[in-house]
C-alpha cells in the first residue's frame, strides 16, 4: 500500500530524477498550485466563446449545455477511473499525464468550425480536470508541514476556483482583442500547460509507489466511517455551490447575449469571474472561521446569492446578476474551502486521493445533470423561466444545507 509523508517525509528521492535539482518545501507546493491553476483555467476557456460557437456552428442553447455537460462527464469519468490511482503510483505520475491531456484538448479545439472537435475537446478537457483535481489537492496536503495543512488546503481550493475564474477573463480578452478568437486562447494555454508539465518534473513525489502491481479499478463510492459525517455535510453545501457554477458557465453567457444584448467577450468573462473570483476571496476569508462556521456562513450567503441571481433573470438586470454572483461566489468559496479542507485533513493518508476524488465526483455531478436539465427546460419553457426556477431550487438546497448544519452539534 502506498504511504504518504508530510513536510518532505517519506519522499522517494529517486522520483525526482537523476541530474535534476528537486524543488522542496513551499517552492514545490507553489509549482503544484500553479499547475493546478493552469489546468483549471483551460476548463473555462470556452465559456465566453459559446456565443461565437453558436454563430459559427449554428446550434442553440441546448447544445451549449450539452457541450458543457460533456466536460463534466469527462471529469466524472476521470475521477471514477483514476481517483485512487495516485495512491498507488504516486501523485506526480498522475499529474503530468493530466497536463498532457490538457494540451491534447487544446490541439483538438484548434480544428476550425467543427462541432465534433468541440465535443471531443470538451471531453478531453474534462478528463484532464478530473485527473488533476483530486490528485493535485491530495499532493498539496501531502507536501504540507504538519501545522500547515489548512493553509495548503486553502492553496488547493483557491487554485481550483481561481483557475476556473480566470479562464473566461483570459479567453474573453484574447477573443476580443487578439486575432483568431476561437484558436488563439487555446494555443496560449497549450504553451502554459507544457511549461507546467516541465516544472512538475522537478517536484519530488510525496508518495512512494507500492511494491505490488498497479490495479486500475473503478473508484469506490465509499467513505471511511470516521469521515462520513463530515463528508455528507461538506458535499451538500458543495453540491449547491457547483450547481450555481454550472449555471454561470453554461447559461449566463446566453442570458447576457440574448436578453441583455452584451456581446463583448471580455465583459462576459469578467461577469463570470465575478462569481469565481469572489469564490477565491471567500476561501481566504473563511480561514478566519472554524470549519463548521465557515460552512454555515457559506451556505447562507450561497442561498441569498442564488435568490438574487434568480431575481436578475426575472427583471433582466445586469446589476442584480453581478450582485448575486458576488454574494453567491463568496458563499460558494467559503463552503467549498471549508468542506474540502475538512474532508482532506480527516481522511486516512493512504486513502486521501480516493476520498478527495469522491468528493469532487459529487460536485461535478452537481454541474452536469442540473445543467442538462436546464438546457432541456430552456427549449420548452424559455431561458428566463428556467433560470428563475433553477435559481430557486439552488436557493432551497443551500438553505437546506444550512439548516442541516444548524441541527448538528458543534
Amino acid at each position: 500500500m502506498a504511504t504518504t509523508g508530510t513536510a518532505g517525509a517519506g519522499i522517494d528521492r529517486r522520483t525526482s530524477g537523476s541530474g535534476r535539482r528537486p524543488l522542496r518545501g513551499p517552492a514545490a507546493a507553489a509549482v503544484v498550485a500553479v499547475a493546478f491553476l493552469i489546468t483549471m483555467l483551460g476548463a473555462t476557456i470556452p465559456t465566453p466563446l459559446y456565443p461565437l460557437y453558436e454563430q459559427r456552428l449554428g446550434f442553440g442553447g441546448l447544445m451549449v449545455t450539452v457541450v458543457f455537460a460533456i466536460y463534466a462527464v469527462g471529469v466524472a469519468a476521470a475521477l471514477v477511473l483514476f481517483g485512487p490511482l495516485s495512491d498507488q503510483v504516486g501523485r506526480r505520475t498522475v499529474l503530468i499525464p493530466g497536463l498532457l491531456l490538457a494540451c491534447l484538448s487544446g490541439l483538438v479545439f484548434l480544428i476550425p468550425d467543427s462541432l465534433p472537435a468541440l465535443l471531443v475537446g470538451r471531453m478531453l478537457s474534462g478528463l484532464s480536470t478530473g485527473v488533476f483535481t483530486g490528485t493535485a489537492t491530495a499532493m498539496l496536503i501531502d507536501l504540507a508541514p504538519a501545522r500547515s495543512q489548512r493553509r495548503y488546503g486553502l492553496a488547493a481550493a483557491a487554485s481550483n476556483m481561481l483557475g476556473l475564474g480566470l479562464g473566461p477573463v483570459f479567453a474573453g480578452a484574447l477573443a476580443q482583442y487578439a486575432p483568431h478568437p476561437l484558436q488563439f486562447p487555446y494555443a496560449v494555454h497549450i504553451t502554459l500547460a507544457l511549461l507546467a508539465a516541465i516544472a512538475l518534473c522537478f517536484v519530488p513525489d510525496p508518495v512512494r509507489r507500492g511494491a505490488g502491481p498497479v490495479r486500475l479499478r473503478v473508484q469506490r463510492v465509499s467513505i471511511p466511517a470516521e469521515v462520513r459525517g463530515t463528508f455528507v455535510r461538506a458535499t451538500i453545501a458543495g453540491f449547491a455551490g457547483f450547481a450555481v457554477l454550472g449555471l454561470f458557465n453554461a447559461v449566463a453567457p446566453s442570458f447576457l447575449a440574448q436578453e441583455l444584448r452584451i456581446t463583448d467577450h471580455l465583459l462576459t468573462g469578467l461577469i463570470v469571474f465575478a462569481f469565481l473570483g469572489t469564490s477565491a476571496v471567500g476561501q481566504v476569508a473563511s480561514t478566519a472561521l472554524a470549519e463548521r462556521t465557515a460552512l454555515l456562513t457559506g451556505c447562507v450567503a450561497l442561498a441569498a446569492g442564488a435568490a438574487l441571481v434568480g431575481l436578475s433573470f426575472e427583471l433582466r438586470s445586469l446589476a442584480l446578476l453581478v450582485t448575486g454572483a458576488v454574494v453567491a461566489g463568496m458563499g460558494q468559496g467559503m463552503s467549498f474551502r471549508a468542506g474540502l479542507a475538512t474532508v482532506t485533513t480527516v481522511s486516512p493518508a493512504e486513502r486521501r486521493g480516493e476520498v478527495t476524488s469522491t468528493f469532487f465526483l459529487v460536485l461535478y455531478i452537481a454541474i452536469s445533470f442540473p445543467v442538462i436539465a436546464v438546457g432541456l427546460a430552456v427549449q420548452t419553457f424559455g431561458l428566463i423561466p428556467t433560470g428563475v426556477v433553477f435559481s430557486a431550487l439552488v436557493t432551497l438546497t443551500a438553505a437546506g444545507a444550512a439548516a442541516t448544519l444548524c441541527r448538528q452539534r458543534p
